[in-house]
């Protein structure tokens, strides 16, 4: 049999029968909405179905593709030719036999963004040659159910145009990607002329319900099929309908999705708002594709719903045919929303335009969320950064009432033992205070200047992240400088053994309000380089972690914001250093700092390059925990609390969408390009109108 055996067929064969596969490559591209699935895993799926065996090779019947891995046909009632059809799309040598080489070749067609149209082309190409003939298209379209009804007249124009006038031309795939929009029209045109029966250009309403429900019901949902008649005729008993008029419906109920972005348009994309007809024409005029005689109709429609003039995006809703239906453009365009690979443009590629004062509350929206995110993370890790204060406050040397620490956990145990468990928690209230709206502004600049620096293909190049995670430290510190500097008083006091309980209000008379900011130009040597490291690399770590639909688990947030924060806590280590020792109350015998420069000196010199990295280890412990607990409560905050201000989402804040995992998980075994072979084989009925029949025939003699 040819083909058995053939397992080094590869691409560039089979790129010959469908030239589109030159360009599909097994690697993945990063912006691909559907990516490829890996060979072994689809080597997996392959022999789990195959049911052939030939030579030591494994093989798909036509009936193990169609029944049982697609399911696409019910293996109880079924129609043969069709299944011979559909499977031998897949089966490029025609053998009758699906090889692992053709299996894995079909899944790089389906991930196309012209998968329809290169599968009803190999649905017309019974001999598998790259070319369409004229007796191969007609012997298809007398097998589909719209001809049954309405047979077609081949002996007309379009088929002279596209095959010659002896209709021996042969039609490319190009070519054909014309030919079968054409031909539906075509189809209507004739069965419009036939009921035409006077040659006057008009036909009854009755005769065009007939043409819609018998050549267009792919088009028509249960409320238009139910008007159709309502509709056309506008009040009167009896009306005549244009050839305009025709053309006109069949055009509007084609363009319904054209009409959501009109609409959408037209409201600033507020789908609980209603449009005039004026309105609608005013937008439609970017779209020539659209007439005011479409839009004419599509209000009438519209009346039928309700009395108010005006058209709702449930109105729309009522008359889209696709609007359940899955076809390959929906699914990855919902994927490209959860990706938010377009969240920059609006309907029209251009800028969503805001009042200022959503936009203000845009950002109130997300300090709040970040203050609660902040609160969360600080308390989580707070042990450690009393730990790491201590530690990094330790002089070289013992000093009379001091407590020395070997190591961080050794500064732990001796904490607890001489302090209590509570001693762990010195200085948390004035903390939490400052670390809300600390991580707060963070966050909500890091949002804001990401917003601004995107490009408008929504992109954000590397430098711009490092730019806006830097704008996003430098903000914190004049706000948060004078909490820390009383949190470091607070933490460090527990050292001194028998001395006065310290407050956060003494802490703060003894300073004043200009002694509240020392140390903070070490503040931002610190706080500046860390959120230039943690943002872009959290947000790096957050693409590389997600899923294959772009989807991040609480899980991959949180291993993302951890493994981010070890390099950012760890490099500004000495600047850290320097700003503790510059914030610490002296105490005597020990070295007083009178700036930067100078603590740098004298630690150099006193104790060393290795002192610059006092509390390393601590302050990664603790940064990168904390960071991971607060940026995973402000991922899951946003999924929790989302509110829609018109402007684009923080990237990984959306949440799973339940909806698209039903479509592309409905079968596991269904992976790769193959999540969108259902919504493939779907949309050449639901766009194209290719109907063929799915059950047996009915014998003639069962109908007397």
């Amino acid at each position: 049999m040819a083909g058995l055996g053939n397992t080094g067929m590869n691409f560039e064969a089979i790129s010959k029968i469908w030239p589109i596969l030159k360009t599909v490559k097994c690697e993945d591209k990063k912006d691909d909405l559907i990516k490829r699935a890996a060979t072994e895993d689809l080597r997996q799926v392959f022999n789990k179905y195959a049911t052939k065996t030939v030579q030591g090779e494994h093989f798909m019947t036509y009936s193990d593709f169609i029944h049982g891995y697609l399911k696409l046909l019910s293996p109880d009632n079924f129609d043969e030719y069709t299944l011979n059809i559909l499977a031998s799309t897949v089966d490029t040598t025609r053998d009758g036999l699906i090889s692992f080489t053709e299996f894995q070749a079909f899944e790089a067609l389906l991930c196309m963004p012209d998968a329809m149209y290169t599968l009803a082309f190999q649905i017309f190409d019974r001999n598998a040659n790259g070319y369409v003939t004229f007796d191969e298209f007609e012997n298809i379209i007398k097998h589909t159910t719209l001809n049954s009804k309405i047979p077609f007249n081949f002996d007309c124009d379009l088929i002279h145009l596209h095959f010659g006038k002896d209709k021996s031309r042969k039609v490319s795939y190009q070519e054909f990607t014309q030919l079968i929009h054409d031909f539906h029209e075509e189809h209507a045109v004739q069965a419009f002329r036939s009921l035409d029966k006077g040659k006057t250009g008009y036909i009854s309403a009755k005769d065009f319900e007939d043409i819609m429900c018998s050549l267009k019901p792919y088009l028509l949902t249960p409320f238009t099929r139910e008007n159709l008649v309502t509709v056309t005729l506008g009040g009167k008993r009896q009306m005549q309908i244009s050839y305009a008029y025709f053309t006109a419906f069949v055009s509007l109920l084609n363009n319904v999705e054209l009409f959501r972005r009109i609409f959408l348009a037209a409201t600033r994309r507020d789908v609980n708002k209603m449009v005039t007809k004026e309105e609608l024409l005013y937008q439609a005029q970017a779209f020539a594709q659209v007439t005011p005689l479409e839009v004419e109709i599509l209000f009438k429609l519209a009346s039928l719903r309700h009395q108010t003039g005006m058209l709702s995006y449930a109105d729309l809703d009522a008359i889209s045919a696709l609007g359940d239906r899955e076809t390959p453009f929906k699914i990855q365009m919902q994927i490209a929303e959860v990706l938010q690979v377009s969240k920059n443009y609006d309907l029209e590629q251009g800028t969503t335009q805001r009042t200022p004062l959503l936009a203000v509350a845009e950002q109130m929206y997300r300090f709040t969320l970040g203050a609660m995110a902040g609160a969360t993370g600080a308390t989580a890790v707070y042990p450690i950064d009393l730990v790491k204060t201590r530690m990094q406050n330790q002089r070289s040397g013992s000093y009379v009432g001091e407590l020395m620490y070997k190591n961080s956990i050794d500064c732990f145990k001796k904490v607890i033992r001489h302090e209590g468990f509570r001693g762990l928690y010195r200085g948390l209230a004035p903390q939490l205070v400052g670390v809300a709206p600390e991580k707060a502004i963070k966050l909500t600049v890091n949002d804001l200047m990401r917003d601004k620096l995107m490009r408008k293909d929504g992109s954000l190049p590397l430098w711009a992240e490092c730019v806006a995670g830097g704008m996003a430290g430098a903000s914190q510190v004049v706000f948060t400088n004078p909490l820390e500097i009383v949190k470091i008083r607070l933490q460090v006091a527990g050292e001194i053994v028998g001395k006065a309980r310290v407050s956060a209000i003494n802490v703060i008379k003894d300073l004043g309000f200009f002694g509240l900011y020392k140390g903070s130009r070490a503040c931002f040597l610190r706080d500046i380089p860390f959120s230039a490291i943690y943002f872009p690399a959290y947000a790096h770590n957050k693409k590389y972690f997600a899923d294959e639909n772009g989807y991040n688990s609480p899980q991959s947030l949180l291993l993302s914001a951890t493994i981010a924060g070890m390099p950012a806590a760890f490099f500004p280590t000495p600047a850290d250093v320097i700003k503790t020792r510059l914030q610490v109350a002296e105490r005597a015998g020990q070295t007083t700092y009178k700036g930067i420069l100078d603590c740098c000196g004298k630690i150099m010199r006193e104790e060393g390059p290795s002192a610059f990295w006092k509390g390393s280890a601590a302050r990664v412990l603790r940064s990168s925990p904390q960071f991971g607990v607060t940026l995973l409560t402000y991922e899951l905050l946003q999924r929790l609390f989302y509110v829609d201000f018109g402007g684009s989402r923080p990237e990984g804040s959306q949440a799973k969408n339940v909806h698209m995992e039903e479509i592309l998980s409905r079968n596991p075994d269904h992976i790769g390009g193959y999540r969108l072979a259902l919504a493939t084989f779907d949309g050449i009925e639901t766009k194209f109108g290719l109907m063929l029949p799915k059950f047996k025939p009915i014998p003639a003699d069962a109908t007397q």
